[in-house]
């Protein structure tokens, strides 16, 4: 299926590794041009280089920590740079995990940046141009936390929800402009971050991260954990032209782990 990606151009953040660079691959392989960003240049310039070498498309990168303030700004403007965005897949890494019992102001405070003020901001300033095209593309990669609220990521869960009440009510006022704006919901996918709450619970509980990950999968009825490029294939779904009338949704890549309507 021709998802009419080729020529468009998105981007992507926290692209180096797990679902950011497994959204930027899917992309990249229907293609997409990339602008790829994340905190760290040296990764960014070697993912740039495999997205290239692998699949002849132009790829940019900016550093930027989402958790800044100026995060959106300095993206935009490079972004911009490049030419006109089609598309913006809104990612971040996760905050620690916590007590919710016993959480502090400036962890709240840096959550939210992370979470929610930068990638509205950011997605903010891409909307103009997407709007006076007549053709654009929100897609946010949050968690299963979002509608069933994971026990130790009580920041992750109120950052994530507070961007997805911005995609519903933002998909409203930009679909008359042919901008679709989605989030989807990952669960337990094999990424570095799993791995790192996996081992931090296992170090926690005495136990180790195999018997940590067989507890998990129980609650799967998948029966395992996801792989990132099948996140990544949705994403660049939404990110289509086929996904013309798919808006103001929330979907779930989950393995069935989600139990409430």
């Amino acid at each position: 299926m021709d998802l009419g990606l080729a020529g468009r151009r998105a981007v992507v953040g926290g692209a180096t590794s797990g679902l950011g660079r497994a959204s930027a691959e899917a992309l990249a392989a229907e293609g997409c041009g990339l602008v790829l960003w994340s905190r760290t240049a040296r990764a960014l310039e070697a993912t740039a280089a495999e997205l290239h070498e692998a699949h002849g498309i132009e790829v940019a990168t900016v550093v930027a920590d989402a958790a800044d303030p100026d995060a959106a700004h300095v993206v935009t403007e490079a972004a911009l740079a490049v030419g006109p965005i089609d598309i913006l897949v809104s990612n971040a890494g996760g905050p620690p995990t916590v007590d919710p019992t016993a959480t502090d102001r400036e962890a709240w405070q840096r959550a939210f940046q992370l979470l929610a003020t930068t990638p509205i901001d950011l997605a903010t300033r891409l909307l103009p141009g997407m709007r006076e095209r007549g053709w654009g593309r929100i897609v946010a990669i949050l968690s299963s936390g979002v509608r069933q609220p994971i026990p130790e990521l009580v920041y992750s869960n109120a950052g994530r929800s507070a961007l997805a009440a911005w995609l519903k009510t933002t998909s409203r006022a930009v679909a008359p402009d042919a901008v679709t704006v989605n989030g989807v919901m990952p669960g337990r996918i094999a990424t570095p971050r799993i791995h790192e709450l996996d081992s931090g619970r296992a170090e926690r509980e005495g136990t180790t991260e195999d018997e940590i990950r067989e507890m998990q999968i129980r609650g799967i009825p998948a029966g395992r954990y996801g792989q990132p490029e099948e996140l990544g294939t949705l994403v660049a779904f939404l990110s289509s032209a086929r996904a013309s009338y798919v808006t103001g949704q929330l979907i779930a890549v989950d393995g069935g782990l989600i139990a409430g309507l």
